[in-house]
């Protein structure tokens, strides 16, 4: 029969290997984060730990752990990354080869595929009020900024335009939802002048699902648009 104290012995044992399991875990997610150039989606390590592991816990407590650091962890959408604190980005040096400054109309586009996502280039144009040439969006697109989500079911079918992971990790924002509202934008100095009274900020779509006026973007759309050869081969 077994005695209070083997009994005791048993729980500090399963105790101690649950903190062993758990240190692990945390450092397989440290790891995988850590070795990847771009943001680790938290379905990528949940693949790789043990199973059971909370790996959105996992997650928190490193960021915890990482938040007084040189190198913070940042969330980005459903992803992880590793970034350099932002009060000591003035010291790192930038690459000579960073994506150059955007144009004023470029910064224009880009801000309205941000909050009016998914929209189309027509739609862009009529919230603008002039045209938007193809170069504007190439630079957006060869940026990693924003992507063809899907074709629009309207006469036509425009293709419906949206931002990326890698916008939201370049510009620090964990969501969309993150995006500056009215107040934010006015403090920052972004909109000055008389701004109508009906102006608003509109509500950034807060998901990549397909909306119920989108169909998916399919081979023949891509070789379309000019992103496949004929056949499926890639351009590239």
């Amino acid at each position: 029969m077994a005695s209070p104290d083997d009994d005791i012995e048993t729980d500090l044992n399963s105790e101690q290997r649950g903190m062993r399991t758990a240190l692990e875990a945390e450092r397989i997610a440290e790891a995988l984060v850590f070795a990847s150039a771009q943001p680790v989606s938290e379905g990528f390590i949940r693949d790789r730990l043990p199973i059971g592991s909370d790996v959105r816990a996992i997650m928190l407590r490193l960021k915890d752990d990482y938040a007084m650091r040189g190198v913070n962890l940042v969330q980005v959408d459903d992803a992880w990354a590793f970034r350099t604190a932002a009060d000591l980005s003035f010291v790192i040096r930038r690459d000579e080869d960073e994506v150059k400054k955007l144009s004023r109309a470029a910064l224009e586009v880009l801000a309205i595929i941000g909050y009016h996502q998914p929209v189309t280039r027509a739609e862009i144009e009529d919230i603008r009020g002039v045209q938007t040439s193809k170069g504007t969006l190439d630079v957006l697109m060869e940026a990693g900024w924003v992507r063809f989500r899907g074709r629009r079911r309207t006469p036509g079918r425009p293709v419906t335009l949206g931002t990326t992971k890698d916008f939201l990790d370049h510009f620090g924002l964990e969501e969309l939802r993150d995006l500056p509202g009215l107040e934010e934008l006015k403090g920052a100095g972004l909109l000055s002048g008389r701004i109508p009274a009906n102006f608003n900020i509109p509500s950034p779509l807060m998901s990549d699902e397909l909306t119920e006026d989108e169909d998916p973007i399919t081979q023949l759309d891509l070789e379309e648009l000019g992103l496949l050869a004929p056949g499926g081969a890639s351009d590239d």
